[in-house]
């Protein structure tokens, strides 16, 4: 048996609010869900990505808690890759420019293929 997708990508960070305005505003994806302080839920084509305050998810659940998701999360750089055809990427790529977000490194992959970090 193989899984036939990805249902939920995460991703761990420090600033819930920078992360929703660039998630949000900057890339357009629409917010699912939102706990002030703990984690951010966007939709992103048919998968969802969860976005984490890494410290508010190290905790245990609280026993009468009604979700009962045990402690979870990372330290240091995560990464993500959004799906995005050759002619995207070149827009991306020119939209994030636009909003003044840096591009910190273009990538060729020796088989095809384009990204942009």
């Amino acid at each position: 048996m193989t899984p036939t997708a990805i249902l939920e990508s995460s991703l761990y960070v420090t600033d819930l609010g920078a992360a929703e305005s660039f998630y949000r505003d900057v890339l357009g994806l629409d917010l699912l869900g939102k706990v002030d302080g703990r984690h951010l839920f966007f939709r992103c084509g048919d998968g969802v990505l969860l976005i984490f305050n890494a410290e508010a998810t190290k905790v245990p659940p609280a026993p009468d808690a009604r979700l009962k998701v045990p402690p979870h999360g990372t330290v240091g750089e995560g990464h993500l890759c959004f799906a995005a055809s050759a002619d995207e990427i070149v827009r991306w790529k020119a939209h994030l420019e636009a909003k003044e977000i840096a591009i910190e490194s273009e990538f060729e992959w020796p088989q095809g293929g384009r990204s942009i970090y």
